[in-house]
């Protein structure tokens, strides 16, 4: 038996609180996901080198190798275990319960801006390339398209909120779903950083929270179901600790703790923590546009 660490809130609700069965959606070394029987909602297991999340439970595992499980393996609750065939079984009750807060924007945002320009810095040296950061030599000219699409279209996404044009936030919000490489697209991953800035309480940018709801059901389609259910909870601003310690430190913190939060989102996936972090950055900086 393996005893979960922490797990998030909602994610321990749906266990505990309903006969919660679903099917294994995909196995990696690190992570495990489960589509619920009920909605079809992704669930995450995640080992416990792996921070906190939406959707999450960290379990005291080092790596998922050699368990056998298989996509659609039965997973269900039983006497407070999460049962993975005769698998895995996993003890639920020792698990500390998380959820993300987001913190509030600041009124003065002095620190925030000598924070940026130090971020913006360490991602232009120690960023990976690939997606939203372009690689100094694409290896194919789909690549080099790709990256030209993804720079015009943040670019074109950034001068709409800067300028309050809500009739055409939603479309160019839809253009970078899907679009870049990885099991979440670069442009998902720029997007999940953009939704958190909107979604911090006295935003500027939170003018645009309204529209969120009838985006993401837009976005349905557009991607897959890991990147889908990343962006659902970016939505209505429930992140991944790292990114949520990031923001903070951003806007509260030294740059020492700016650039060491930065290093732990750079860490995420193979672009997907560059482009995270470049979608945060670019709301931050529009914040600072529509504050004046």
């Amino acid at each position: 038996m393996i005893h979960a660490k922490s797990g998030d809130n909602y994610f321990l609700q749906q266990l505990v609180e309903t006969e919660f069965m679903g099917t294994v959606h995909s196995v990696f070394k690190h992570a495990l996901n489960i589509c619920s029987i009920a909605n079809g909602e992704i669930f995450t297991l995640a080992t416990k080198g792996m921070d906190n999340a939406p959707n999450t439970l960290v379990i005291d595992l080092v790596t998922l190798d050699n368990l056998h499980i298989n996509q659609n393996d039965q997973v269900r609750m039983k006497h407070h275990q999460l049962l993975i065939e005769d698998k895995l079984t996993i003890a639920i009750e020792t698990a500390a319960h998380w959820q993300c807060h987001l913190p509030i924007f600041p009124s003065d945002t002095t620190k925030l801006k000598q924070n940026i320009v130090q971020v913006k810095q360490f991602i232009d040296i120690y960023g990976k390339s690939g997606g939203m950061k372009r690689s100094d030599s694409p290896v194919s000219e789909f690549e080099a398209e790709t990256s030209r699409l993804l720079k015009q279209r943040t670019a074109l996404l950034h001068e709409e909120l800067c300028n309050r044009r809500f009739d055409n936030f939603q479309q160019y919000a839809l253009d970078l779903v899907g679009l870049g490489p990885g099991l979440t697209p670069s442009g998902d991953d720029f997007l999940v950083g953009l939704l958190t800035i909107i979604h911090l309480e006295h935003s500027p940018c939170s003018i645009y929270q309204p529209l969120c709801e009838s985006l993401i059901k837009m976005m349905k389609t557009l991607t897959n179901d890991i990147s889908y259910t990343t962006l659902n909870k970016a939505a209505y601003g429930q992140v991944r600790e790292s990114i949520h310690v990031l923001v903070s430190a951003m806007l509260f913190g030294t740059e020492n703790e700016a650039i060491q939060a930065l290093k732990k989102v750079l860490a995420i996936g193979s672009s997907s923590g560059t482009d995270i972090a470049l979608g945060l950055i670019s709301g931050l900086e529009a914040n600072i546009k529509l504050g004046g």
